[in-house]
């Protein structure tokens, strides 16, 4: 396969894992017509492992898929913004390729891409509700949501960084 095509396939799987891992745990949230999951730990795998331009695809796209297949058409443009922004950021602060999964950049990175998208939902859902003190009630679930997923990326994140797979495409 050339390297071309594995990128795309590459991006195109990272895409479909954020896509699952948001599909397969999704607890509504009514006070901010959203929901909370457990995709971000994927955004966390792309961007570390992978970099900033998979890391801002995957997260974006395939969290914006996943919006549209669980019936929150509504998010699609702001998490497509959001959370494309979140992997994009993490990839571009972190060197998944050099150092441990379990470094203070990356978990640095990671709190600031969890920050990020806090904030960004914050904004995103004071103006959808038209009220930025409505928009308040999301800020608990998304910290969660995104420590959570942190805390459950770095197990899988150095086991994927030992394996072989992992360093065979890393630079595709």
């Amino acid at each position: 396969m050339n390297n071309q095509t594995q990128n795309l396939a590459i991006t195109g799987l990272l895409m479909a894992l954020v896509t699952v891992g948001t599909m397969m745990i999704s607890i509504p949230v009514p006070a901010t017509h959203g929901y909370v999951h457990g995709g971000d730990m994927m955004i966390f795998l792309a961007a570390v492992l992978f970099g900033k331009r998979k890391g801002a695809l995957a997260g974006g796209i395939g969290s914006a898929i996943a919006d549209l297949l669980l019936g929150y058409s509504q998010w699609i443009i702001p998490t497509l913004i959001v959370k494309g922004l979140m992997g994009y950021v993490i990839g571009a602060l972190t060197n998944g390729d050099t150092e441990p999964i379990l470094t203070s950049r990356n978990i640095s990175a990671m709190s600031l891409g969890v920050l990020w998208m806090t904030f960004g939902y914050y904004i995103a859902g004071g103006f959808m509700l038209g009220s930025f003190a409505g928009a308040l009630a999301g800020v608990p679930g998304d910290l969660l949501q995104g420590t959570a997923g942190m805390i459950l990326f770095i197990p899988i994140g150095i086991a994927l960084k030992r394996s072989v797979l992992k360093h065979r495409f890393h630079n595709s």
